[in-house]
């Protein structure tokens, strides 16, 4: 799935991104905080804003994406508005938290790992959520559902459809 970067919408958010990279460009080991920066500001890394930073502080693309793809903080798409994180840790795996992530994955049309096209659901896996007692468990926002079944999830995920 491909999300295009709304230059104008983001016009404000680029013009103090670019402040921001142009403030550290002479720092040593500007990279990571400049993408920190922008995972920050724009809630990802869009492509448009790593070729500025490659531009600005002259770094190569691939030193750039080597770095970003290193660490799990970064992301290539945009996170949507509520974020489920499926925990798929021990006890949470053993009763059945891949059958729970499959059928989120089939209601939402998206693998773990993206984002729907409007931008509402971002799907996660995560190794523990620190209920092992509840599991399977998962996490919305800071919302959290614990011993889900696969069919909860229809009415789970409904709740943060009907947000306006």
């Amino acid at each position: 799935m491909e999300f295009s970067f709304d230059k104008e919408k983001n016009k404000e958010k680029i013009e103090i991104f670019r402040m921001f990279v142009e403030q550290n460009k002479e720092d040593k080991g500007a990279l990571m905080p400049v993408l920190q920066e922008a995972q920050i500001i724009f809630g990802y890394l869009p492509l448009e804003m790593l070729q500025m930073i490659s531009k600005i502080l002259f770094v190569p693309m691939s030193e750039i994406y080597g770095v970003a793809t290193f660490y799990s903080q970064f992301s290539f798409i945009p996170k949507g508005d509520n974020i489920i994180s499926i925990c798929l840790g021990t006890a949470c795996y053993v009763k059945g938290a891949t059958i729970i992530l499959e059928e989120i994955e089939n209601q939402l049309g998206i693998k773990a790992g993206n984002t729907t096209p409007d931008l509402k659901f971002s799907i996660d896996s995560t190794r523990c959520l620190g209920d092992c007692s509840l599991a399977p468990v998962i996490l919305i926002n800071e919302n959290v559902y614990a011993k889900v079944k696969k069919e909860n999830v229809k009415e789970i995920l409904q709740k943060y459809r009907d947000e306006v």
